[in-house]
């Protein structure tokens, strides 16, 4: 299996204590056993070597905080099957939960949902693909990691991002996320140009970057 394989994505669009909402959906599966694969994604220790540093308490109701991006509380654990938080990033809070569902004795596929308000200027702007597109990449380094073994490496993993390759992963990922919106009812158009705006921003070096930034309410 190719780690640049695009994941499944869906989007739907609901409302939430009355606020409207996009729950945006990613699904990938892995090699390894569901309590490994539960490891890498809930172990403080094991978190930074293919995500980011973390601190705080990853138990029920423990508040915790990634480094330099969101931080949030867990609202649910159910080990090694389940779990649940607040994103908070900035001004915006948004809502994480995450299912690792067993497939045969060696593979476990991931389903994450995050949940953002889309009455938002963030929204209209960037989005699925904000929020798609970073997770798209944590599962790619997830990939790596759990095929592998190795570590993440910050600078190399900025390096591929900027490739051929990782440009073309990150423009796959974002017509993908195009694709979702427009099915859930997104305006074609308004999807595309949302869509569009993420790929300048992810393949853009930061120094050329201009006014705007899709990962402001984003996981990367």
């Amino acid at each position: 299996m190719s780690e640049a394989q695009v994941p499944e994505h869906t989007v739907s669009y609901t409302t939430r204590d009355g606020e409207d909402v996009a729950v945006v959906e990613v699904l990938r599966t892995y090699p390894g056993e569901v309590t490994d694969v539960w490891d890498a994604l809930t172990n403080a220790e094991r978190l930074p070597r293919w995500f980011l540093p973390v601190s705080g308490e990853l138990r029920l109701g423990g508040r915790y905080q990634l480094e330099g991006n969101a931080g949030g509380t867990v609202t649910s654990c159910d080990p090694p099957h389940a779990f649940a938080s607040t994103w908070e990033l900035g001004d915006f809070t948004s809502w994480l939960a995450v299912e690792l569902i067993p497939d045969g004795e060696d593979r476990t596929t991931v389903r994450l949902a995050h949940t953002v308000a889309t009455d938002n200027d963030h929204w209209r702007q960037f989005g699925p693909a904000a929020v798609g597109i970073g997770w798209d990449l944590g599962f790619y380094g997830l990939g790596l990691h759990l095929r592998t073994g190795a570590d993440l490496d910050p600078e190399a993993e900025q390096m591929w991002s900027m490739s051929r390759e990782g440009v073309d992963y990150i423009t796959a990922c974002a017509e993908a996320w195009r694709a979702a919106d427009t099915a859930a009812g997104a305006d074609e158009g308004e999807s595309r140009a949302r869509a569009d705006a993420c790929v300048r921003f992810y393949t853009t070096l930061p120094e050329e970057a201009g006014a705007g930034d899709p990962t402001a309410g984003a996981p990367a």
